[in-house]
Order: C-alpha cells, then sequence, then structure tokens
C-alpha cells in the first residue's frame, strides 16, 4: 500500500493498524539541536487518548509513546536533543477487542470505508478498520508535537489551538468565545454557556444509538508572512489536503469560506493601514491569513467537517461480500460523535504543515 508518507522537508511516514501490535511513525527532517523527550509528545497525546470521558470511544488505550531514534543525551549534555536522523516513534495497542468485529467480517458498513478498501485492494482488515482506522490519527498527533517544537525553533513562540464550535444542529455563540474553556470540558468548546446543553443533545444521540458530525476550526498564532507559494504550493492549498486527510472529513473552509460567497468585495476585502512598528496591519481577517497562497502574518484560520460516525448500533441495510442484501449493527466501542477528538489531531495537521512550509520558506529564501 503507497500513500502513508505526508510532507516534504517536514515528512512523516506513519505505520500500522488499529488491532495489530503497534502503530507509529518516521519523523524525517527535523532539524537537530531540538530538545526533545517522550513527555513533550505525550502531552498532546493524552489531549487524543480514548476513554477519557463517556462521549468517546471506551477503548482504553494509553497511548504512551516510545522514541526510538534520533535523539541524543550524554552526561555532558543538559538536554535529549535531535540529531537530525529520522525520528522513530512506536505506541503500543493495548486494548484490542478483535471479537467484537467478528459479526461484520463479510459486511460492508452503510457511510464507512469497508466497501471501497475491499474494492480496491481485495482485502480488508476489518478489525476495527485496519488500516483505515481513525487510531491512525494519534501518530500524527505525536509527529505534530514535534513540527510545533520546530515552529518554535524558528520563529519563537507559535500557538496552534483547535476548538469544537459545532456540534451537530448545536453551534457555540462566537460572542462567548474564550480559548481558556477548552481545557475544562470533555468537548474542547470554547464557549462555557454551550457545555451543558450539548452534554445533554449528545447523551440523547448516544442512547439512540445514534451519531452526530461536528465542525472543528484551528487557529495558528505567530507565524510571520511568507510561508507558501503563489501557485501549486499554496499554504492553503496544503493546509485543506491535511485537514481532508483526517478520517472522516467532509469539508475544508479556509477564513470566511463559504460565506465569502454571500458577501461583496466591500465586504470581503482586508483593508490595511500601516502599524506604529513600521508593519502592515489589516483591519480584518476574512481570508484566514493567507493571501494568494502566502501567508500574512495574521492568525491561519481554518475549519473541517466532521461527519457522523459510521459505527452506530441502530440496524442499517447493506450487503455482504458475495452481494446479498442483509442489515448490520456495529457492535464494539465507538464515538458518538469522533468530531471531539479530531480536536488534536487538527492541530497536529496545522502544525506538520507549518513546519514544512517554514523548512522550505527557509531553504528557497534563508
Amino acid at each position: 500500500m503507497s500513500h502513508n508518507s505526508f510532507g516534504h522537508l517536514f515528512r512523516i511516514t506513519t505505520f500500522g493498524e488499529s488491532h495489530g501490535p503497534a502503530i507509529g511513525c518516521v519523523v524525517d527532517g527535523c532539524p537537530p539541536g531540538i530538545a526533545l523527550t517522550e513527555a513533550d509528545i505525550q502531552q498532546d497525546l493524552e489531549r487524543r487518548r480514548p476513554g477519557q470521558s463517556k462521549f468517546v470511544t471506551q477503548r482504553q488505550e494509553p497511548d504512551t509513546v516510545k522514541i526510538l531514534s534520533g535523539v541524543f543525551q550524554d552526561e555532558r549534555m543538559a538536554a535529549q536533543l535531535t540529531t537530525g536522523t529520522p525520528i522513530g516513534l512506536l505506541i503500543e495497542n493495548m486494548d484490542q477487542r478483535s471479537k467484537d468485529y467478528s459479526d461484520i467480517r463479510d459486511k460492508y458498513r452503510p457511510g464507512h470505508a469497508d466497501y471501497t478498501y475491499d474494492a480496491k485492494y481485495g482485502l480488508r482488515d476489518y478489525r476495527g478498520g485496519g488500516r483505515q482506522s481513525a487510531r491512525e490519527t494519534a501518530t500524527r498527533v505525536a509527529a505534530g508535537a514535534i513540527a510545533r517544537k520546530v515552529l518554535d525553533r524558528l520563529y519563537g513562540n507559535v500557538t496552534i489551538r483547535a476548538a469544537l464550535v459545532q456540534m451537530g444542529s448545536q453551534k457555540i455563540d462566537r460572542a462567548n468565545w474564550d480559548w481558556h474553556q477548552t481545557a475544562g470540558n470533555p468537548f474542547f468548546c470554547p464557549d462555557a454557556s454551550a457545555v451543558a446543553p450539548w452534554t445533554e443533545y449528545l447523551e440523547a444521540i448516544r442512547k439512540e444509538g445514534s451519531s452526530v458530525g461536528a465542525v472543528v476550526e484551528v487557529v495558528a498564532e505567530g507565524i510571520p508572512p511568507g510561508l507558501g507559494a503563489p501557485v501549486y504550493a499554496k499554504l492553503d492549498n496544503e493546509l485543506a489536503s491535511a485537514l481532508m486527510s483526517i478520517n472522516a472529513v467532509k469539508g475544508v473552509e479556509i477564513g470566511d469560506g463559504f460565506a465569502t460567497a454571500a458577501m461583496t468585495g466591500l465586504e470581503n476585502a482586508d483593508e490595511m493601514r500601516m502599524g506604529n512598528d513600521g508593519k502592515p496591519v489589516f483591519l480584518s481577517n476574512h481570508a484566514g491569513g493567507i493571501l494568494g497562497g502566502i501567508s500574512t502574518g495574521q492568525p491561519i484560520v481554518a475549519r473541517f467537517a466532521v461527519k457522523p460516525t459510521s459505527s452506530i448500533l441502530t440496524p442499517r441495510r447493506t450487503i455482504d461480500k458475495s452481494g446479498a442484501e442483509t442489515e448490520i449493527v456495529t457492535k464494539g466501542r465507538h464515538d458518538p460523535c469522533v468530531g471531539i477528538r479530531a480536536v488534536p489531531v487538527g492541530e497536529a495537521m496545522m502544525a506538520l504543515v507549518l513546519a514544512d512550509q517554514a523548512l522550505r520558506h527557509r531553504a528557497q529564501v534563508g
């Protein structure tokens, strides 16, 4: 199977399946001399880890990461540093329940990739989706933690944060936005007033044996102007591709995105003035921090839509490998809203794109 690598100068290759012995990735292109320990990576993995509330899958995975290569420290060094060689990361799978999937061995789950995977490869690992499982995204989060380190080395204090701004039909009140709230509730929700109704809403969905989709917003601050290119390496192009590669994502927008179709040119233009420090100041950010495929120095803003989890307890009509019509109920442990755990994954993909673009920018213009 090809296409398991992402990036150019900062490049990751992920491996492993949902119910295999382990998942992991190789990070290539990380500059040498960056302090890096397993604890630096673990703190991001903790935010994606399953089993932390009743609103996510109850699979109990510690997601403990091991650094296998690419770092060095001896008794004369104050910190463990990257060496510039490939960084190998491993996360063991500890809580597989493959028997939960025995009933669907030959059945295709509606809305899932079972049929297309089988049609392409002629063979599929039905245990939790195998390679197509969102379990793979843990390796992206691990790699994203290293990408954050690269960005901090190049630009100082870069902040990449994400939040759940819509769950099913329920949206936040953007006037109540508070980044600090995202760490204090199980939904990564920035609107404290939305948490209680979201809890009631998702609990009802969960008891119905169904699921809902979500919208996640990712914001990167501290990125200078100049990253990207005007034709085939547009920053927004690569960011959209990265976010669309996350499991269950069906739509991506940059800045005001689809809302700009209803705007006039007067409304959409991000007017400019000169700041007291001699640098341009934008009076708005409809473009989401990217113009002509190149960063403006404003916050980079992207949103992505995550479809409802396809694995649900309510019977659905389907067919099996032989073409026979049947019904299917997906047992096991699944997220009633997979968008919740997509929040740290979105941050990781933003970090990976920016780190890669930053290294390419440095290589071209110094």
